[in-house]
Parts: C-alpha cells; structure tokens; sequence
C-alpha cells in the first residue's frame, strides 16, 4: 500500500498554465518552431499499392528555380538501422503499400517543394495487391504477442461445453471500422544538422514522447544519445498517433542530414496523414455467451480479427478487456491478424480497449434482451470478486456504484429497457460499462532545485493537451507541501531527465511518481527552508510497485438516441457518463478528458469510418471533408461524473490513468440505445442509414 499525499493542491480545478499562451496563439508548436532561413520538405509518395520502383527522373523537379535538393531511393543515405521497416525510408524498391515514402523534396517555399514533388516521375513495376480484411482468409495468422505486450490467446473452463449446456446462448459477430487519428496539429518536424559545430541535430518535433523519438533516431541514424536533442513543449493533440514516431521523422532528419546548416520543416498534409501517421486496424469481432435463466454468466468468448502490414506487425489487442471484465468460469480469447499491403496501423486512443468493449458490451445487451432482464443489472449479477484472469483481489473496482449513479443522474428508472415514440422521433436509451487499466511505466526520472525562492522540477515529458502542464505542479506542491503558485514544471525537451511516453493514461501516473520520490527526498534533506541551487533526483520506485492487486479504471456511459421514423436520421440528446478512476487531480482538466473522450466514442459510433478501397489500396475519404467527426451539434447535453474514489496501491497520487477509459464503451451504448428506439440492431460500426432504414417501424 502507498502513502498517499495529503491533498492541497490535488483536487483544485486550477486554470491550464499553457491555455492563455495557446488561445492566444504563441505557443510555439514544431513547424513554427523559429529558425533562421528554414527550407521545406515534401515527400514522394508511391502510387501503386504494391510492387517496385524501377526509375525516377528528377530532372524536371530540379530544374525548378528554389528547389535545393531531391531525394530519391536511388539517392539517399544508407541508415544505420533498417530493421524497423516503416522507419528505413528510401532504402529499397519494394512498394509495401499506396502512399509510401519513396523521396523528399526540399525546397525555399513549401509551395515550390509540393510542386517539385508532383514534377518527379516515378516508373513501376507493379505487382497484384490485396488489402481485403475478412475473417474467413485462410492466411489468418496468430501473432507471437499482441500489443501491450498481451498473451495472443487465452483460455479457461471449456466454452464449448458449457454452450452446449446453457439455458440460454448468444452467438453473434461484431465489427469495428479503420479509424485514423486527426488531431488539429497535423504531424510535423523541423530538423536541423549543426554543420559548423560538432554535427549535432535538433528535433522539433510533434511527439508524445521526446525521449523515445530521440531514442528511435539515433537508432535509425546510427547516433549516440548526447548528438540528438528532441524538442516538443505544445502538441496539438495526438490520441496516440503521435506516441511513437512515424516515418515522416526519419524522412525530415534524412533531409536535414544532405542539407547541413539549414533547418527543414515537414508538416504532413490531411491527406498524407490517412497513409503515413498509423490507424486503428478495423476489427471483427466474434462473441459467445451462455448464462441460466437469471442472468448469470456460465462462459464467455471473444475470438477477434484485425489486420497489420506486411512490412511492420502491430496487432490491436481487441481481445483482452473480455478477459477480466465479467465473472464467468469458461473464458476463451484469441486474435488473429492478416498481414495485407496495407500502411502500418498503431495506437489510437484506448488501443485494443476501444474496439474490444464494443462487442461484449452489445452483446450483454443483446442477451438482457432474450433474458428480460434490465442491462444495468445483468452486467451486476455478473461482477466478479477478483480479477477473473488472475485472480488477483482488485485495487479498487467501483463499477457497480458508476452503474447505479449513472442509472440515477440519468433517469434510466423502466424506461432504459424500452424506447417510446415522440412524435415522428423513435426514443431509446442504451447503456454500456467501460474500462481501461492502470498503467505505470517502470522508467522516469525528475530533477527538483530550488532557484530564486522557486521550486522547479525538471522532467522530459510531453503535453498532448492532456493537462500536464498544470497537474504536474500541483502533485509537486503537494509533494513538498507547499503552494502550488510556487512551483514551476520544466517539461517537452531531452535536456530534462528521461520520461515515458505520453500514451496509455500512464504520463501522470510515471512523472507523477517520479516528482513525488524527488519531493520527498528534497523535503528530508532540506527541510521547509531550503537554499538556491539545492538540488535532488528522484526515479520512479519500482519497488513501491503494488503486484499484489489488478489495477483498472471503470466507467458506465448512459445515451439517450432519437431516430426520425421517416428519414432515418439520428441525434444525441444526451450523453453521460460516471467513473471510478482514483483521485482525480485536477476537476477542469479531468472533466475535459472524460467528455473529449466520450466524444470521440460517440464520432466512433455514428461518423467516423476509413472507407477502404481494396481495388486501389487506399482511403477513400482522406480528407476532413468527407472522413466525418462529431461536433458540438451532434449532441445536446454532454456530462461526466466521478466516484469519490482513492486508490491506496496504485501511486502516492491515489490516481489513475482517465485520458482514454472515456472513450471505451460509448459507441456501445449508442448502439444499445439505437436498438431501443428502434428495434433494429446494428452489429457493425458506424450506425448509419442503410443499416436503419430497412428496419424501421
């Protein structure tokens, strides 16, 4: 059991420090980073989906007057490291996918640099691709982990006898779309080679992490730590795109490279982003309940597809929620993955959790309707006393009481089972249970000085938009024991100590321990009067990690849905949702967490989907045009509630991970609360007019 801080400044929803600098736009992001006399840099992409390149002729784009340098993959550098095959840019022929990187173009304007880079004329030798996920591919393959380092398959019990002796069964299949990330900031660097100093480079670059992407090239580059310096104080958001670096890095540091001394900028446009900055992998989704007569689960399974590229594996671990969500002594899970000439899928907020609570969760749904029993008290009756997959006793679990709040605040009451019509409009509620687990990385360091009557803490991590900035501070003041007003945070640059990366709601859980250990350790040596230029370092403890209990997050998202009976169309009313995720440090920024997150699982269920076009390899719609999110109109009310909930084994926060558990079952119970306006069930994402209009009353 950790100590936990007495809270002074944890639990004020203090205004963000960074919010007035980014409303009124200095804060500087990577392409607006100020260099002197910066160049621009335009990628060549392929536009075959699978084969080689033969030829490139570059002279068209090089007779362009501004035009400094072409690159080709005939001309460029060999790398140090090209086992990562999505970082080893124009280092073969092979064209693994549509959109590729196959050259640079660096030019005086970025203007000028997109014209050349239209100007290079690219020859193929093309081959046949397949791009067609189905779970019926006979090369379907089980991959060595799945992401996160999970077990590929998991079993217990005998599923199929106990389906086959069940009072009641439900066999169904669920699909999840291609979903890409589109933050604001689209994804950026400005690189820089000291051609005149000892040759050292300079990232500012858009990353969630600038330890890691530091750490990827020099790796690539073939480059000592002490060379490279990533720079990233602002990100205008990333949900997970930018949690591990993408090839348009390796690609404007190799530009940078043949041009020493002069700065180049790469900012990938909307539509690079849909090839080049990672995906959620589509999911299919197949679920098996058997439960008696009042509810009572007697086995659970989930056998889940996904895709990943053929030159880059990342399998979403879709499967894993199932295994620890509900009590049932027969439990299966398993992912297979087809490897297609595809681009490379990676994070996307919630990894695995997001998709993989779609399914079960409408599925419970499915079976409280062939049972008649309410959905809230199902996912009840089936609550398990430990975590079913390791058996270990939970470090807290509250999410009977998020259903029951949730249940309350909403007025589910008997309408939440049943829709009813109001007018031309189809009414319904739907409810579904979310959850993510509580992560903390094993690796982070924060220094902690005293300097002019201020204490500064120094710690490379990243604010995505997250609240860092301003949390940080406050667990620090805490820590010390002093006024939050008197500390500064020093963050988003490999000058400060190494820090984890911003992914997995873990940044504040790591650098939140890490600030804590050095406070401390600051507060024994140099009591409450300390000195300019006292200093400490202080490192996660691992081994203050609590093993002994199984950390999650919980969460219950309550929708209200209106279906027009005539046109089909759909509004949200209502949104709300109420969880269980430890202390919560700051309100303000907690609060804008929990509903951008729910948000983005409300885009998830009626907008968002990657229309795959398997003839040509590609996005159809790979614009913000036609790739559809929600906004402000497509919901009226958006609410997010909390349990008072303090978590002793978690960290001396009390705190866990909410960037992402918000995201996790809202597309669920959209769908729930659908199918009660209407009767009509949708099984594969999103919800939209030709899966209604067939069944409407």
């Amino acid at each position: 059991m950790t100590e936990l801080l007495e809270p002074r400044a944890i639990g004020q929803g203090l205004v963000r420090r960074d919010g007035e600098l980014k409303v009124r736009g200095t804060a500087p992001y990577a392409y607006e980073t100020a260099v002197e006399l910066p160049a621009y840099a335009h990628p060549v992409q392929a536009t075959i989906a699978r084969g080689r390149v033969t030829a490139m002729d570059t002279t068209e784009a090089e007779a362009i007057d501004g035009v400094l340098l072409v690159l080709t993959l005939f001309t460029a550098e060999r790398l140090a490291d090209t086992s990562d095959r999505e970082f080893a840019v124009l280092q073969s022929d092979e064209v693994a996918f549509r959109g590729q990187l196959i050259g640079v173009v660096v030019a005086e304007t970025s203007e000028l640099a997109r014209e050349a880079s239209d100007s290079v004329r690219v020859t193929y030798d093309e081959q046949s691709h397949d791009s067609s996920l189905s779970a019926e591919r006979e090369d379907l393959y089980e991959p060595e982990k799945v992401n996160g380092g999970h077990e590929t398959d998991t079993a217990e019990g005998d599923v199929a006898a106990a389906m086959a002796a069940a009072e009641v069964t439900l066999e169904r299949t669920y699909a999840t779309a291609m979903y890409h990330n589109n933050p604001l900031e689209p994804h950026t660097t400005t690189a820089f080679w000291d051609a005149a100093g000892d040759g050292s480079l300079v990232l500012w670059d858009s990353t969630q992490g600038v330890h890691p992407d530091r750490a990827a090239v020099c790796g690539v580059f073939g480059l000592e730590q002490e060379q490279v310096q990533v720079i990233c104080p602002y990100v205008g958001g990333g949900f997970g795109s930018k949690g591990t670096p993408h090839a348009h890095v390796m690609l404007a540091t190799m530009a940078a490279r043949a041009l020493p001394g002069r700065a180049v900028k790469l900012a990938l446009t909307r539509q690079q982003m849909f090839f080049l900055a990672g995906y959620r992998s589509p999911t299919i989704q197949r679920m098996q309940l058997a439960a008696d007569r009042e509810g009572r689960l007697s086995a659970i399974a989930i056998d889940v597809v996904v895709q990943t590229s053929r030159i880059k594996e990342f399998a979403e671990q879709a499967g894993v929620p199932t295994r620890m969500m509900y009590a049932a002594p027969n439990r299966r899970s398993t992912h297979r993955a087809a490897a297609l000439d595809v681009p490379v899928p990676s994070w996307m907020r919630a990894p695995g959790e997001c998709p993989g609570m779609f399914g079960p969760e409408v599925a419970l749904d499915e079976l409280a309707d062939e049972l008649g029993i309410d959905p809230i008290e199902l996912r009840i009756r089936n609550e398990p006393e430990v975590d079913p997959e390791t058996g270990k006793p939970w470090s807290s679990r509250h999410l009977v009481e998020c259903l029951r709040e949730g249940a309350e605040r909403f007025g589910w009451g008997g309408r939440g089972p049943r829709g009813h019509r109001d007018g031309d409009w189809l009414v319904g509620a739907g409810v579904a249970a979310s959850v993510y687990p509580t992560m903390r990385a094993a690796q982070s360091t924060a220094v902690l000085r005293f300097a002019d009557g201020r204490f500064v803490a120094e710690i490379g991590a990243a604010d995505l938009g997250t609240g860092a900035w301003t949390i940080l501070p406050q667990i620090t003041a805490d820590a010390l024991g002093v006024d939050v007003a008197d500390v500064d945070v020093r963050i988003g640059d490999t000058k400060y100590p190494i820090a984890s990366v911003a992914g997995g709601s873990s940044g504040t859980n790591t650098w939140g321990s890490a600030l804590v250990v050095a406070a401390r350790a600051f507060r024994d040596k140099f009591g409450a009067s300390p000195s300019d230029g006292d200093e400490i370092t202080g490192d996660v403890d691992e081994a203050a990690k609590d093993e002994d209990h199984a950390p999650y997050a919980f969460g219950a998202q309550f929708v209200e849905a209106r279906v027009h009976a005539d046109t089909g169309e759909i509004r949200v009313p209502r949104l709300l949702g109420v969880f269980a995720a430890g202390r919560i440090i700051n309100p303000r920024t907690a609060r804008s967490q929990f509903i951008g997150g729910m948000t983005m699982g409300l885009s998830m269920a009626l907008h968002e989907n990657s229309v795959w076009d398997p003839r040509i390899g590609q996005v159809a719609n790979h614009d913000l045009a036609d790739y559809h999110i929600t906004v402000n109109a497509d919901v009226g009310d958006v609410q997010a509630h909390w349990i008072d909930e303090h978590d002793p084994y978690v960290n001396a926060m009390g705190a866990k991970g909410i960037g992402e558990i918000g995201i996790c079952g809202t597309a669920a119970a959209v769908v729930n609360a659908v199918h009660r306006a209407t009767g009509v069930r949708v099984r594969q994402l999103p919800v939209t007019l030709d899966k209604l209009l067939p069944g409407l009353p």
